[in-house]
């Protein structure tokens, strides 16, 4: 910027009377305007030194454009939400980075009915007096999972702490040290073990526990047998484990109660998509596992919620911990929850969840889409890209499933002009961002993450870049003086 276009600078005052800012003073206010206008101003004159110059002359018509473009940009990304809808076209199909699981349109509408209107979350519309907001969906959820009964949680993380600290504070718990996992966010089961107050005691080594290992370190102050599913890393070669029958046979001889963190949360068996050592939760109660806990929003494809399904009577125990009024789920949860659990109940949860959508999705499937999508965009925005479909593969993501690989198709994606970082970046800057992967030099569209009305937002988002990146013929004309 010349600093002789800066004697010609503008007041505040005068810029705020110009038809661009009188809009924006109409949806953020004048106070908001006036300091984004300062702030532009601001950094126009540190760009010039920081000199002080007089604004008595008249505003220099290229300045004055200048500024209210920065003043358009800065006023959009003022207004703009800071967590927003994406599209994640990654084929990462739990995503924890970007929200895990998508809901399905059944809980989506639930959420809306309950979040507009009062509700009887802790109202029983029978009796007319108080109700207990835990009511919600157990029966429900008990059935899906094969339980006596459930509670809901916050998170799984919660889940955890509400069973140790109920079931087992102030004695011991007995785990095998290849459990003692740590997910994200720096969750680590001994650090919360601690906190709830019970004393880890570890058996066996990080790749072989056996049974005796466990049945070796009970004495009177064991309180609980916990088994944790490692569902985010896998321990391959010379290993051993004991089986979920094995730990619950030993609960049942020794009279202890056995507690697996199921983690991710199949209802579903999903060996049928090529997911096969992800247990499914009726499973493990069947075989007699005293009390499961696992998450809502993965597997499950529901809301954030850590679910705690078993027996009535250790279910009912940890209810009435004063804990769980701090890890309580609120009504938007539990209408979510609820409505995604029926569709598990009517046998519909693989074709109208989302994420176990996205599993079940054929690699030929895949591929049918992928292929008309790259002739819609070759007839969109013919020769600007170099568009090749490929093989590839999904992963399911979330923590769970971490050995699994989904064979998929991939669009792979080369722009003469545009590094595949600069695209990314562009795709990234959308009005609806789109997430890609960036490998070998190009861009990367799985479609296994992408519902299909989105594929339309990419193909225009891409014409919108490749128009951008041309160059206009003045700036031709210039390259070639």
């Amino acid at each position: 910027m010349p600093k002789d276009l800066l004697r010609s600078l503008p007041s505040i005052e005068r810029l705020l009377t110009r038809p661009l800012a009188l809009t924006l003073t109409a949806e953020l206010g004048r106070e908001r305007v006036r300091d984004l206008l300062r702030d532009i101003t601001d950094d126009i004159r540190a760009s010039a030194g920081r000199e002080q110059f007089s604004q008595d002359g008249d505003p220099e018509p290229g300045l004055i454009s200048q500024i209210e473009q920065e003043l358009e940009l800065r006023a959009a990304r003022a207004t703009r939400p800071s967590l927003r809808r994406v599209i994640n076209a990654t084929g990462v199909v739990i995503h924890t980075n970007l929200g895990r699981s998508p809901l399905a349109a059944a809980a989506i509408e639930a959420i809306a009915e309950v979040a507009s209107h009062y509700s009887n979350l802790e109202y029983d519309l029978e009796s007319g007096g108080r109700g207990r907001r835990e009511s919600h969906c157990q029966e429900l959820l008990a059935r899906v999972a094969g339980a006596q009964a459930a509670v809901v949680a916050n998170n799984n993380a919660a889940a955890v702490m509400l069973v140790l600290n109920t079931l087992a504070g102030g004695g011991e718990v007995i785990v095998s040290r290849g459990e003692l996992i740590e997910i994200g966010g720096s969750f680590r089961i001994p650090d919360v073990m601690e906190k709830s107050g019970a004393r880890l005691v570890e058996v066996g080594t990080t790749n072989r526990t056996r049974i005796q290992d466990y049945e070796r370190a009970i004495t009177e102050r064991t309180r609980l047998i916990l088994r944790v599913h490692p569902s985010n890393y896998r321990i391959i070669g010379f290993t051993e484990r004991p089986t979920v029958d094995e730990i619950a046979a030993l609960s049942k001889r020794a009279g202890i109660l056995s507690y697996e963190d199921l983690g991710s949360g199949c209802l579903v068996d999903l060996a049928p998509y090529g997911v096969s050592d992800e247990p499914v939760v009726s499973a493990s109660l069947k075989a007699g596992i005293s009390v499961v806990s696992f998450s809502g929003d993965k597997m499950l494809g529901g809301p954030q919620a850590g679910i705690i399904a078993g027996s009535l009577e250790i279910v009912e125990r940890v209810r009435r911990n004063p804990l769980m009024r701090a890890l309580r789920v609120d009504k938007l949860t539990y209408a979510a929850l609820e409505a995604t659990l029926r569709l598990y109940d009517r046998g519909v949860a693989e074709k109208q969840i989302p994420v176990l959508s996205a599993i079940a999705a054929t690699r030929e499937d895949l591929a049918e889409r992928a292929r008309r999508f790259c002739s819609r965009l070759e007839a969109t925005v013919s020769g600007a890209f170099d568009i090749q479909v490929e093989d590839g593969e999904s992963v399911i993501g979330g923590g769970s499933a971490p050995d699994v690989r989904l064979s998929t198709a991939l669009i792979s994606l080369r722009h003469d002009s545009l590094s595949p970082s600069a695209l990314d970046e562009k795709l990234r800057g959308e009005a609806i961002p789109i997430v890609t992967r960036t490998e070998r030099d190009r861009i990367l569209l799985d479609l296994r993450t992408v519902a299909e009305e989105e594929e339309e937002i990419i193909l225009n988002a891409l014409a919108e870049i490749v128009t951008s990146a041309q160059p206009t013929p003045m700036s031709a004309a210039s390259s070639e003086g």
